[in-house]
């Protein structure tokens, strides 16, 4: 018998080893990003769950009479420390507003989830909101009173928040959820994220932070 032949089987055991770890492993992975917010699913009165293109699901609920849209991105881009997986919370109920208000922490012009960058006015960082925290705006003559971002800049002392936009088609806050492992990606590359879903008490200040602004947001306009 040619030795060629046990070493072709090895190879072909081997090849067969490797397809089949992948399959186990990109089922696992599928399994886990459609089942994300999973564990965020007792905050609301009933949910819709879609699957995006990424894999992840996108939970849009009813909280307290409000419907809230959870959309998580990851963000693979190679000029970040580490790829990241962002979760945007978005509370899409209409604002007696006249200007969009955006406030994002340590900006870099790269965010994915934003027009942050497209805004073409800048306003400066207001006493008692981190300088890390740059603000941008449509329209400066008609932004809401510096007295309802400096009520909420405490916001950011979390520094797992990156955004809130303030809008007449409403609000969104977005958080860092989770960053790949160190380790694995500089060694293997490898940035898989969302293995564990978010978990509820994560996510249920972020939803009454939400509900707060627009209460705030509402007063305003109300007579006094």
């Amino acid at each position: 018998m040619s030795p060629l032949i046990p070493f072709g089987i090895a190879l072909a055991i081997l090849g067969l080893w490797l397809a089949l770890r992948l399959i186990r492993e990109t089922r696992a992975r599928d399994s886990a990003r459609a089942a994300y917010f999973d564990a965020v699913k007792t905050l609301f009165q009933g949910g819709q769950v879609q699957l995006q293109p990424t894999g992840f699901a996108r939970l849009i609920g009813r909280r307290d009479g409000l419907t809230f849209d959870l959309q998580a991105l990851p963000d693979t881009l190679t000029f970040r420390k580490l790829p990241a997986l962002w979760v945007m919370v978005t509370l899409p109920e209409a604002l007696p507003l006249n200007a969009t208000i955006d406030l994002m922490a340590r900006p870099s012009g790269n965010e994915p989830f934003t027009r942050f960058a497209s805004l073409p006015q800048t306003l400066p960082t207001p006493p008692g909101l981190a300088k890390e925290v740059a603000i941008r705006t449509d329209d400066a003559a008609q932004v809401p009173p510096e007295s309802l971002i400096r009520r909420h800049a405490d916001l950011f002392d979390d520094r797992r928040v990156k955004e809130l936009l303030i809008s007449p088609n409403g609000l969104r806050i977005v958080i860092l959820a989770e960053e790949a492992d160190r380790g694995r990606y500089l060694i293997f590359r490898e940035a898989e994220m969302g293995r564990t879903p978010l978990p509820a008490a994560r996510l249920a200040p972020v939803l009454d932070r939400l509900a707060t602004i627009r209460e705030d947001v509402l007063a305003l306009r109300e007579p006094r």
